[in-house]
């Protein structure tokens, strides 16, 4: 009988933000203790990495929304693009924070 090992990994989906880092949301595991100051929701604008291709993950949720939303999608965002129109999409699906 073949079972599946786990391994100990992480399935839970990633950020669609590009550049933020992967914490869980604890402000005390900001540098500085104070969620306030985290950059982890910095603006897509300032992001050095912004201007490269969306990532995967990116792609395969704004695929997702785009649908819900009845909206068509475009392929060909920048990772800040991609974050942008997410967070567009999150509010007018309903599944924004």
């Amino acid at each position: 009988m073949n079972v599946k090992r786990d391994n100990g990994r992480d399935h839970r989906p990633q950020s669609h933000r590009g550049d933020a880092p992967n914490q869980e949301s604890n402000p005390k595991s900001t540098p500085t203790g104070n969620a306030e100051h985290s950059n982890r929701e910095k603006d897509p604008d300032d992001w050095t990495t912004g201007d490269e291709p969306m990532t995967g993950a990116q792609a395969s949720y704004l695929k997702t929304l785009s649908e819900e939303a009845g909206e068509g999608f475009d392929g060909d965002l920048t990772k800040a693009e991609a974050s942008k129109r997410i967070d567009a999409l999150q509010d007018k699906t309903g599944r924004g924070a």
